[in-house]
């Protein structure tokens, strides 16, 4: 096979995984569990931020979590939970697939560990381990490029 025919096999190397940012604030604690009357209200939002690193093939992916919970009847707020979880990887995949991989491989990688950081975080404050479902980052992803094909 020459060069020209020859495919690029896909390679996926994460270099490094690390905690970039973590803040945890229950201010009601503890007199709040004694106000706690049904299932609190909890949100999550996931955000996930790409930057390039001076090596062409190298990224820096940040996959961003914030978790909430608060009383359903008096709205007070049980635990606020932010994470930012980074990974550095580099990449050998066609260009046309880089972005794909960047938004939802990557982020697939690294949400198990993040998942256990808010959880381990939660339960470590003495409330109960907030075990964040399963994201699908594909669908995040489509979505993202749907909303883009709109705007233009």
């Amino acid at each position: 096979m020459t060069e020209n025919t020859q495919q690029m096999v896909p390679n996926i190397q994460v270099n490094a995984q690390y905690i970039k940012d973590l803040s945890f604030e229950a201010p009601a604690l503890p007199q709040i569990l004694t106000e706690i009357t049904s299932a609190p209200a909890i949100s999550v939002n996931v955000d996930i931020q790409v930057n390039k690193t001076d090596n062409e093939n190298m990224f820096m992916v940040d996959l961003n979590v914030k978790a909430a919970a608060q009383t359903q009847d008096t709205k007070k707020p049980i635990f606020i939970c932010e994470l930012t979880y980074g990974a550095l990887v580099t990449l050998e995949v066609p260009k046309e697939h880089m972005e794909g991989v960047l938004l939802v491989e990557i982020p697939q990688l690294l949400f198990p560990y993040a998942r256990a950081i808010v959880a381990n975080t939660t339960r470590e404050a003495g409330l109960p381990p907030l075990q964040i479902n399963p994201i699908d980052f594909a669908s995040l992803y489509r979505n993202k490029v749907a909303q883009t094909e709109t705007k233009q």
